[in-house]
């Protein structure tokens, strides 16, 4: 006669077998994802041969002022770091007309020189389909009329946005804020800084304050200590947050004196923005240690792109490999219908197959929530696969990841 425990045994191995079966896809498939780490050798040769065209060091290198100098910005730069063809060259001048772009050096390291389809340099290099855009819109989250105050953005009751610069290390080709963009780098006026955080001190609702831009880490050390200063004095705003993508674009300029100074100012969240596991490096690792180290939680909010991420393991893969670099996945936002970025926007259903295949078949802490944006400055909104199939006075039915369906108590039996 069989015992109750091997029988036991017998439920628990078939049980892991059947979970073994499961991630099976993923693990063939991350094999062939590349990632930062895998191709450390080859970002190396590359920085080396950027050095040189410069005539830098490495003392250079790592100073993220000699990064934002030395942003490439000219087609004919270019060319000699990655193969372009001459259709390419035709295409990219006609788009620099009215198209600003810059890629810092350290970004254009992590480019695979020739394939134009590398989900880093799509990122970063201009497409003639910006030019092509009929039906992308120059505001579709209606920031100009959620504007109550210079340099503020309110959409929501107890937390608003304040916008410090159009700056960044590199000027993401789906960024949701390319109309700010402009022609030359610039903080927001302190007087319109000065008038954001009146408005706030006069709020008393507002509890969360987000520092965005462009990018607020382009700021100095010290102008960015002066805004959370004065963040600080105000009895009622209880978090300040900064949203920055210098760690994925130049995480050089996360140096030990900025992270000392924003330790003064707890409590603090940083969220960064990285979209594909190639961008997950170690130079990123040592830009996000730091802020770790500092006692800054730091979240992830990737964007949905065609062609980029739009892809079940790739995400799977990303948010994993930004786990093992202190970053916990937050937001998956779907792709904003901005002007001249609409060739990356992907089908909503490619955000829910992704989510389908994270829930249970990772860690939670790996599970990010997927966004769309309202149109019209109205808000996230957040969609899940469908577990919940029906709800009654006593019951609810639902089914669990692995799609079993079951009958729950609503409330007390």
């Amino acid at each position: 006669m069989v015992s109750s425990n091997s029988k036991k045994k017998k439920l628990a191995v078939d049980r892991s077998d059947e979970l073994k079966s499961r991630i099976n896809e993923y693990r063939e498939a991350s094999k062939d994802i590349p990632t930062g780490f895998k191709l450390e050798s080859e970002y190396a040769a590359r920085k080396i041969k950027i050095l040189a065209f410069f005539n830098a060091t490495e003392k250079d290198w790592k100073d993220w002022h000699w990064q934002i100098q030395n942003r490439i910005s000219d087609v004919q730069i270019l060319q000699k770091f990655l193969l372009l063809s001459d259709e390419e060259v035709k295409q990219l001048a006609e788009v620099s007309k009215t198209c600003r772009w810059a890629v810092s050096p350290y970004y254009l390291s992590l480019m695979d020189p020739e394939d134009s389809n590398c989900p880093v340099r799509m990122q970063a290099i201009p497409s003639i389909r910006e030019i092509q855009d009929s039906t992308g819109e120059h505001d579709p989250m209606g920031e100009e009329y959620t504007s109550p105050a210079p340099r503020i953005t309110r959409r929501y009751a107890d937390r608003l946005i304040i916008n410090v610069t159009n700056q960044c290390a590199m000027f993401c080709r789906h960024c949701q804020r390319r109309r700010d963009i402009g022609e030359v780098d610039k903080s927001s006026p302190v007087l319109e800084i000065e008038a954001a955080i009146d408005y706030i001190r006069k709020s008393p609702e507002v509890r969360d304050v987000l520092i965005t831009g462009g990018d607020p880490f382009t700021l100095t050390d010290d102008r960015l200590d002066w805004i959370l200063s004065e963040l600080d004095k105000i009895e009622h705003v209880e978090i300040k947050r900064i949203g920055s993508r210098t760690p994925v674009t130049m995480p050089q300029r996360i140096t030990p004196e900025l992270c000392n100074m924003l330790e003064k100012h707890h409590p603090l969240y940083v969220n960064t923005h990285f979209n594909h596991p190639k961008e997950v490096t170690r130079e990123a690792l040592q830009a996000t240690r730091l802020l770790a180290k500092a006692a800054i939680p730091l979240g992830n909010q990737s964007v949905l792109l065609k062609g980029i991420n739009n892809d079940k393991h790739v995400m799977k893969k990303l948010n994993h490999e930004l786990l093992k670099i202190h970053v916990r996945p937050y937001y998956i936002f779907h792709a904003k219908a901005v002007k001249g970025t609409t060739h990356f926007i992907p089908t909503v259903q490619d955000g829910l197959d992704i989510m389908e295949h994270l829930r249970g078949y990772t860690s939670g802490l790996a599970v990010p929530w997927y966004i769309i944006n309202a149109p019209g400055g109205k808000g996230k909104t957040p969609l899940v696969p469908q577990y919940l199939l029906s709800i009654g006075p006593d019951y609810v039915m639902f089914r669990t990841w692995e799609g079993e369906v079951f009958r729950y108590p609503n409330g007390k039996l």
